[in-house]
C-alpha cells in the first residue's frame, strides 16, 4: 500500500509547521556581512599587488632575470677596445 500526500504550503508556513526556527532575520545580517567585506576588499584591492599574489615565484624569477639581462644590454661598452 502506497499513501502520497501533497501539501501546498510556503517554506515560512513549513517552518512552523515542523517547529524549526525563524532564519530569516541572521540569514539576512550574514548575507550584508559578506557583501560588505566583499565590497571592502574590491575597493581596498590594488591591481599590481593582485597580480604579485597571483604570479607565479618562477614568473617573479624570470622577471628580475629580465631585468638583468636588460641592464647588462644597456651598459656603455666604453671598455671595449677598437681596432
Amino acid at each position: 500500500m502506497k499513501i502520497t500526500f501533497d501539501i501546498d504550503c510556503t517554506p515560512e508556513e513549513a517552518r512552523q509547521f515542523l517547529g524549526l526556527p525563524d532564519v530569516s532575520e541572521l540569514q539576512k545580517e550574514a548575507m550584508e556581512e559578506v557583501r560588505k567585506r566583499m565590497l571592502e576588499s574590491i575597493q581596498s584591492s590594488d591591481p599590481e599587488a593582485l597580480m604579485k599574489t597571483w604570479m607565479p615565484a618562477s614568473m617573479q624569477g624570470f622577471d628580475q632575470m629580465q631585468k638583468m639581462f636588460w641592464s647588462q644590454f644597456s651598459k656603455d661598452d666604453s671598455s671595449k677596445t677598437t681596432k
